[in-house]
């Protein structure tokens, strides 16, 4: 699948870490009759995933729920223990982000988004996308080209939701 605008979330299990351990997702389940915000990018604690990407959601959290967006959530291939950390240290968590965990990579497999860089030890990890879902249906997607942070930026996503 790619990504498209009217198309919807494809079903998969992410996972979160909370307070009794692991908690499976199920992504229609989870966004169901709710507008939410879902970005994903290649991985916890990597260089531009951590200065800009994540960052630019924290800065724009308060414009998107002012939009009526009910919860901003990203997700990576990496497990729920990682990804729980990575929200923490950012303060990400703190600014009401959530972080889940597509640790089999299912979501980003059926949305078209893997790639590998072996040297990086990177397998079937996320291309940048951020996209809107209303009730689950694609309203909004912006997908960047592989190693660039531009479209899937929170503040790129909220000048496509004016449009």
């Amino acid at each position: 699948m790619t990504i498209e605008v009217g198309t919807p979330l494809p079903a998969a299990t992410l996972v979160r870490l909370g307070d009794d351990g692991p908690e499976a997702i199920d992504t229609r389940d989870y966004v169901a009759g709710r507008k939410v915000v879902l970005f994903g990018l290649p991985g916890a604690f990597s260089g531009t995933c951590s200065t800009s990407h994540v960052p630019s959601f924290m800065r724009t959290a308060e414009a998107f729920r002012e939009k009526g967006i009910d919860e901003i959530i990203c997700v990576s291939v990496n497990d729920a223990f990682v990804m729980k950390a990575w929200g923490e240290a950012t303060g990400a968590t703190a600014a009401g982000l959530t972080f889940l965990a597509d640790a089999d990579a299912s979501l980003t497999k059926a949305l078209g988004m893997e790639f590998s860089v072996p040297v990086l030890g990177f397998y079937d990890r996320s291309n940048r996308y951020a996209l809107v879902l209303d009730d689950g249906i694609v309203t909004v997607a912006n997908v960047d080209e592989p190693n660039t942070c531009n479209l899937s930026t929170g503040e790129s996503l909220l000048e496509a939701m004016a449009i």
